[in-house]
């Protein structure tokens, strides 16, 4: 092969990258119309949540951070990219700030389980389901603490305030992972392609 060639090749990888983080990142800021409030720590069920889980499972750790990293600053430059039509500015100073913290490391953690699952489909289902469930945990405690730095909310309060997320928390558990391996079967080169780790 020919270094042009090469040079190409890189460019077009770089291009789908961008892509991809791109189409992420709209669906999580679109996935941010739909909330529900829920309990008095004023902290409403989203889906972006697990949109931005999704990334990390679909795209890797490299690329789903670059998702919610986008996410983030396309909110702290006053777009109203969060649930409620909130800027993260204002989300960062108000009791959801934790939540806001887990989105990025979850997303980078929910990559790095998932791109080693195995290609099969039970392994890659358990393995997608391990990543969901840890990045989820990254979530909920990050939230907590939040909570009780910007609430004033002791750890048993806070840790309390995360129940009514749990059953909502599980059903979209199930969903995303459904997807993401759908997806992982439909493009096995997402898996195969080093930019994504």
């Amino acid at each position: 092969m020919t270094k042009t060639s090469d040079r190409a090749r890189s460019s077009l990888s770089r291009t789908t990258d961008v892509a991809y983080i791109a189409v992420f990142t709209a669906v999580v800021i679109i996935l941010g119309f739909v909330a529900i409030p829920v309990g008095t720590a004023g902290v409403p069920i989203v889906l972006q949540n697990a949109a931005i889980i999704l990334a990390g499972l679909v795209l890797g750790a490299r690329r789903g951070l670059f998702v919610s990293i986008l996410f983030l600053l396309l909110g702290l430059i006053g777009l109203p990219v969060l649930s409620g039509g909130r800027s993260a500015l204002a989300a960062l100073a108000g009791p959801t700030a934790g939540y806001l913290v887990g989105y990025v490391l979850s997303s980078w953690i929910a990559g790095l389980i998932a791109y080693r699952s195995p290609r099969g489909k039970a392994g890659m289902t358990a393995t997608l389901t391990l990543a969901g469930l840890v990045a989820t945990i990254v979530q909920l405690i990050f939230g907590a603490l939040g909570l009780m730095l910007r609430s004033g909310l002791d750890a048993g309060a806070a840790a309390a305030a995360q129940v009514p997320f749990l059953l909502p928390g599980a059903a979209k558990l199930f969903i995303i992972v459904a997807i993401a391996v759908a997806v992982h079967a439909a493009f096995p080169e997402l898996k195969g392609r080093r930019a994504a780790r």
